[in-house]
């Protein structure tokens, strides 16, 4: 794998996100710091980025990518569901645009020590955030048959969930499953040579709802969108990249919800919620990366973009 840093549907972004000279952006997703680099070339010397990541590798990376432009940049290490405590702490009250460019990084995904990839050996981590206790091991070796069914066919939406369940509380049973390699081969047993012949590694779906459930990544989605919503300011926009067929639909739905304002049931004569319209909804249909991005960047494959603006 590629372990250079691209930034999904870079252009589309910056585009969408109409940066001012001197507005004020946050870039809650830094990972590489592409998309925050682009926001820096076009701020002037009174705009302001704020940039937010988890994941202390991804800071200290975005203390060098950016260091040319220190004078209008501020590094956080937080999850972007802090938002409002963030821009409080730096007593911003409004921004001028959001960008989050949802999942996992290409960084995480290249270093095996950090447990994300089914493509290389390393220990079962999937830490977004290396202070959390808790790790991929602890899922896989301590949730029941049953939750862990859940786990891989909600998140993963994989098909043989029940199967390979039943598979890896078998092979715990004789003795922990302690790294990727391991689970790897569990999940090959359990799904059968045919799916196992599929082009998607028949471990992808599993790696992917295990790391979901582990970093709770579509739990706080929507409350974190509409806290974002609520700090723009008007005709500010917020741009969201998923990856995730669930996360898709969490962001698609926040936006229509926003922008239908009214969530009074539909039998209701008048409208007794008070909640009005905040937002207008760019793009009806998500944006695709284009045929040159597909070639060039094998990680866009499934990435999609809403674009959502504050009224």
């Amino acid at each position: 794998m590629d372990c250079r840093h691209t930034p999904v549907m870079l252009a589309e972004c910056i585009e969408n996100l109409r940066i001012k000279e001197d507005g004020v952006y946050v870039d809650a997703t830094l990972g590489g710091g592409g998309h925050s680099l682009q926001i820096c070339r076009r701020l002037g010397s009174g705009g302001t980025l704020i940039a937010i990541d988890q994941d202390l590798e991804a800071v200290y990376r975005g203390m060098r990518t950016l260091s040319g432009y220190v004078d209008r940049v501020t590094i956080v290490k937080e999850n972007f569901s802090k938002i409002n405590s963030i821009l409080d702490r730096l007593e911003v009250n409004k921004v001028d645009g959001f960008i989050l460019d949802l999942g996992v990084s290409s960084f995480q995904l290249d270093e095996p020590s950090r447990g994300f990839s089914y493509m290389r050996a390393g220990p079962l981590d999937m830490r977004m955030n290396k202070e959390g206790r808790r790790t991929a091991y602890d899922i896989v070796n301590t949730y029941g048959e049953d939750e862990l069914c859940r786990v891989i066919g909600e998140y993963g939406e994989e098909n043989w969930a029940r199967r390979i369940s039943k598979f890896i509380c078998e092979a715990r049973s004789v003795k922990p499953i302690s790294d990727t390699a391991e689970l790897v081969a569990v999940i090959k047993r359990a799904v059968p040579r045919a799916a196992r012949e599929e082009r998607q590694h028949p471990a992808k779906r599993t790696f992917q709802a295990i790391r979901i459930e582990l970093n709770q990544e579509l739990s706080i989605l929507e409350d974190a969108l509409r806290d974002m919503v609520e700090r723009l300011e008007r005709g500010g926009r917020i741009c969201v990249i998923s990856f995730h067929s669930k996360e898709d639909r969490i962001v698609k739905s926040t936006f229509k919800n926003l922008e239908t304002g009214c969530e009074c049931p539909r039998d209701f004569p008048v409208c007794v919620c008070g909640r009005e319209p905040s937002v207008r909804i760019i793009n009806k249909k998500p944006i695709l990366p284009s045929a040159v991005e597909l070639e060039n960047n094998s990680r866009s494959r499934s990435a999609k973009l809403r674009v959502a603006e504050k009224i």
